[in-house]
């Protein structure tokens, strides 16, 4: 008598623990960081597959976000965890090179699949050529306004700071614009609409660019010149601001849309083109989670395939709809309730002029020095120049210490 397969789906992973016929039966089990109704639709999904391959079992484990890189890199390497977990690309050079914890899916892959996704989605589950993992769901910043302060959201840098200027009364703790400016994540989306980069196409350090400098120094002057933003900004500051009425629009991602007051009548707009950088476009990062297939699972084949479940348009819609996430699959956005949602609809919009983030095993190094840059310019601290030529070199010897020890 066969032994019954073991799929384990954790929060984010998705684990393997043997070889998967449809002979046998699976249970796997997967690991994900998801929270309210992103893990709830991604149970359900996990039951849908349950129901269409009879004698699995999938379990799903949601671990919080701020432990679960650390726990994948502790346990799978080791043969423990999940037989599928899913996280974004950020993290998979990493894990890639230091080895035993991501398995090459590539092989699994029939043309269908390869062809369902949107543009771009599926390399940044690449790295060095391999395909790694299959994309579930992208995110990136939009511009989300209070639509009882702003009619018309600004289409470029220049009616943004004109449109802020008007509902900014500091003396009043009011603004016209928000966004965590001193974060590097939220900053890139300057960054990357002036043309500075963190790495070349061939993976050189190339933070340290007059195109950067040039943008932190529009960053500083929306908030020194202009004075349109607020001092210290956070992520809870720029939520409370907005559902307090004291700022009217801010940038940030699909995330703070569960944050906004159900008071608040918001409406979203891709973000401006700034003038000043030649009206190029402000390009944030886009994140894309994966369904990576661990290397220490023994149901390899069968984990594949409920991760291509996951990435399917039936599992889709569900992530979508219930989930509310930004799901992969180019078919779901066909569906008139996806079409017709103003959220989803929104980010999918801002897709055309994201730019997706480096999957490099060295982007680790970069978020502590190039964060550490921006508040030391806001602060006062440091120029521009002097604070990221600072980064850069911190940066730079980080990544000469891990190539060094290889």
């Amino acid at each position: 008598m066969k032994q019954p397969l073991r799929i384990i789906l954790v929060a984010g992973t998705l684990l393997m623990a043997g070889l998967f016929t449809a002979a046998q039966a699976a249970e796997l089990v997967l690991w994900h960081a998801y929270r309210g109704a992103e893990k709830s639709a991604i149970e359900k999904v996990a039951k849908m597959y349950e129901a269409k391959m009879p004698g699995t079992k999938v379990a799903t484990l949601a671990i919080p976000y701020d432990a679960y890189a650390d726990k994948i890199t502790a346990s799978v390497p080791r043969g423990k965890g999940p037989d599928v977990f899913i996280y974004a690309q950020d993290r998979l050079g990493g894990w890639i090179e230091s080895g035993k914890t991501v398995e090459p899916v590539g092989f699994f892959m029939d043309e269908a699949t390869q062809k369902q996704f949107l543009p771009g989605m599926l390399d940044a589950m690449t790295y060095k050529g391999t395909v790694y993992g299959l994309p579930l769901n992208y995110k990136s910043i939009t511009l989300i306004y209070n639509k009882a302060l702003v009619k018309t959201p600004p289409r470029t840098s220049t009616e943004l700071v004109k449109l802020a200027k008007s509902l900014t009364h500091a003396d009043s703790g009011r603004y016209g614009l928000a966004y965590w400016y001193t974060n590097f994540y939220f900053h890139a989306a300057l960054m990357n609409a002036y043309g500075g980069r963190v790495f070349d196409k061939d993976g050189k350090l190339v933070l340290n660019s007059k195109e950067t400098v040039a943008s932190i120094k529009q960053m500083m002057k929306w908030y020194k010149q202009d004075g349109i933003m607020p001092t210290e900004p956070s992520e809870t500051l720029v939520s409370s601001m907005f559902n307090e009425g004291k700022v009217a629009m801010v940038f940030n991602g699909p995330w703070f849309i569960g944050e906004i007051s159900p008071s608040v009548d918001f409406g979203l707009a891709v973000l401006p083109v700034i003038d000043e950088a030649g009206k190029k476009p402000m390009r944030p990062w886009l994140t894309i989670e994966g369904a990576y297939v661990s290397a220490s699972s023994k149901q390899k084949e069968a984990a594949y395939d409920f991760a291509k479940f996951l990435a399917s348009e039936e599992a889709g819609l569900v992530l979508a709809l219930e989930g509310r996430q930004l799901h992969t699959n180019a078919a779901i956005y066909k569906d008139a309730r996806v079409s017709n949602d103003v959220v989803l609809k929104a980010f999918h919009e801002q897709l055309s002029s994201a730019e997706p983030m480096p999957n490099r095993a060295e982007m680790t190094m970069v978020w502590s020095p190039a964060t550490t840059a921006m508040n030391k310019v806001v602060k006062g601290n440091a120029t521009p120049e002097a604070a990221i030529k600072e980064a850069s070199k911190a940066v730079q010897d980080s990544i000469n210490a891990l190539r060094k020890g290889r």
